[in-house]
């Protein structure tokens, strides 16, 4: 699938903003009949595991993701994540970037996933529908308290 690249302005601290948009758990409040499950203890941090689960009932796949870096907003530095998508169903990456700008912060969401199997021809529309789903989780994580 091509890059999808989703960028939201937000009157939230960077801190803040960051803070809602890595709270994992909470992703699948913005993702249709998907629950997280964080496989390691907090706090965050590089090695963090989770998996989304996407399905009804045995309907399903798993979408296990790694942290491979971590470095969140401080003094004024954007804060930077990468996870790394490690399943046998959607491989990829996405990273966030929060950073800190005039009256709020600045969230810059980039994912690159391939679903295994998909044919190429299907890359466009599959991109198309990644914007709109990533585009609902980002804001409704900025939305939410």
């Amino acid at each position: 699938m091509p890059l999808i690249r989703i960028e939201r302005r937000t009157h939230l601290s960077a801190g803040e903003a960051w803070r809602r948009l890595t709270a994992w758990e909470r992703h699948a409040r913005h993702v249709p009949f998907t629950a997280i499950t964080v496989a390691t203890a907090p706090p965050t941090r590089v090695g963090t595991r989770f998996t989304a689960r996407t399905g009804v009932g045995r309907a399903g796949f798993d979408d296990p993701m790694e942290v491979v870096r971590w470095e969140p907003p401080a003094r004024g530095r954007p804060g930077r994540c990468r996870l790394e998508k490690r399943g046998s169903v959607v491989l990829g990456w996405a990273e966030v970037e929060v950073s800190p700008v005039d009256g709020g912060a600045l969230v810059v969401w980039r994912e690159e996933a391939c679903v295994r199997g998909l044919p190429r021809p299907m890359d466009a529309p599959t991109a198309w529908v990644g914007r709109l789903l990533f585009g609902r989780v980002v804001t409704g994580l900025l939305r939410d308290s």
